[in-house]
């Protein structure tokens, strides 16, 4: 096997770290597994003997008694899954406010995320919540106040630029270029698109550099001509992280009121990076923000997501431990304690933990955009992630008109309707542009 398609130095030693660590979390049986020895092999090695090791450990059985069923083919995935039966057609010009409060609505939920990502991820559950009540924050009614963070985190030009007083525009993000990468592909192929087209986007539009975890995995895995599903199986321990889950947005936009189709185009995409629940975090949200054209209830827009991912898999168990919690009664601080206790193992940008969080934000947000992106962003973990995704999904439920003029002035004013983009030709695009194109790509649907 060509060198190029392994990577070696420091990096490989960290992939084999995480891959032990994913291969117990999916269930493979890792007794008579040795640590040592894989790592000490791996050190005198290098790239060819990488590669068997890898190969190893993808061959390894499934442990006795693993409670889950997590296939990662979509025939598969509808067989074990309840799936949506509904699908209604909102009008269209209902659908054109609607996409633009998503939008807007994720944007400004990731600005909110985005100077807090690095507590969140390198603190855990906690870390953000507890700064909060350390400077005497109970409850966040904007972005985040400059004195929330130390000089020295200030002097990080990403954290400044993302604080209140100091935004002007919606800076550069993953979160946002993967939506603007998804439409292109629709705008050019409408809903006749592969993985490996999404693949190709990819590549003429994003630098290495732009990418991480699993999607970084599968870019230096095409580069080295690899093809779907091995894109997101190649040494890519990350392959069930967050990465999917943040470039689901899209497909719903261009499916109002039809969680089905919206779930089938978001696997299209997941699969070039992603497995198992890696793939059905996109399929989940892509569905719930489809149905959420025609929804008002939070908890029916939550169910319409689940349908259609397996019954049997960590994500829906993760996801309707919240919504039970929510049926009993539980606060806000109960249900944060119960997710912690419950997911804790997971990494800070695994799917699964931050999809409960997710769920959560929006059923104790109660529908409200300040209440429901804060909330999401208090818990820690991927925060930028999480409050651009829960702000996208309140935002085509209420609409843009519907938000209200504070939700607009507090949060989406600041924004200057600009985007910040890596990807060629997009660099301060309008949002309200984007959401035009969004629009359109929408109608052009079958």
């Amino acid at each position: 096997m060509h060198p190029s398609r392994c990577v070696v130095g420091p990096e490989a030693f960290e992939l084999l770290e995480h891959e032990l660590i994913q291969l117990g979390e999916e269930g493979r049986e890792l007794r008579g597994v040795m640590r040592d020895e894989l790592l000490r092999r791996l050190a005198e090695g290098g790239s060819r003997v990488a590669e068997e090791i890898f190969g190893e450990l993808r061959s390894l059985p499934m442990r006795r008694g693993y409670p889950y069923h997590e296939p990662s083919e979509l025939s598969e995935i509808r067989a074990c899954s309840p799936g949506w039966r509904r699908e209604e057609t909102p009008i269209p010009e209902m659908v054109r406010d609607k996409i633009l409060g998503g939008f807007f609505g994720r944007c400004a939920g990731n600005m909110l995320g985005k100077p807090l990502e690095f507590i969140g991820i390198s603190q855990g559950w906690r870390g953000v919540s507890q700064r909060f009540s350390s400077r005497g924050i109970k409850a966040l009614e904007g972005f985040v106040p400059p004195a929330f963070f130390t000089e020295e985190e200030l002097r990080r030009s990403h954290i400044l630029k993302a604080t209140a007083g100091n935004i002007d525009r919606v800076l550069r993000d993953d979160d946002i270029d993967y939506t603007l990468i998804n439409l292109r592909v629709v705008e050019k192929r409408g809903g006749d698109f592969n993985s490996l087209d999404i693949g190709q986007e990819w590549l003429e539009n994003l630098p290495y550099a732009g990418v991480y975890t699993a999607e970084r995995a599968a870019y230096r895995n095409l580069v080295n001509c690899l093809e779907p599903p091995e894109t997101a199986l190649h040494m890519n321990p990350y392959r069930e992280w967050i990465g999917a889950q943040i470039r689901a947005d899209l497909w719903g936009y261009v499916c109002p009121g039809g969680p089905l189709r919206a779930s089938e185009l978001a696997y299209r995409d997941a699969a070039l990076s992603h497995v198992k629940n890696g793939v059905y975090g996109e399929m989940m949200v892509a569905g719930m923000i489809a149905w959420a054209f025609v929804e008002d209830d939070v908890e029916r827009v939550i169910d319409a997501g689940i349908s259609v991912i397996p019954e049997r898999c960590r994500l829906r168990e993760a996801v309707e431990l919240v919504v039970d919690a929510w049926r009993r009664g539980a606060g806000w601080e109960e249900v944060v304690s119960l997710m912690e206790d419950k997911l804790r193992q997971y990494h800070p940008v695994h799917t699964v933990p931050n999809a409960a969080i997710v769920a959560a934000a929006l059923l104790w947000g109660g529908g409200d955009y300040t209440r429901s992106i804060t909330m999401a962003v208090s818990c820690g973990l991927d925060t930028d992630c999480n409050g651009a995704t829960v702000g996208s999904i309140i935002g085509v439920m209420k609409g843009y008109k519907g938000l209200g003029d504070r939700v607009r002035r507090v949060w989406f004013e600041p924004l200057s309707d600009v985007l910040e983009s890596y990807i060629p030709g997009l660099y301060g695009l309008r949002i309200t542009e984007a959401a035009e194109r969004i629009y359109a790509a929408a109608q052009r649907l079958p």
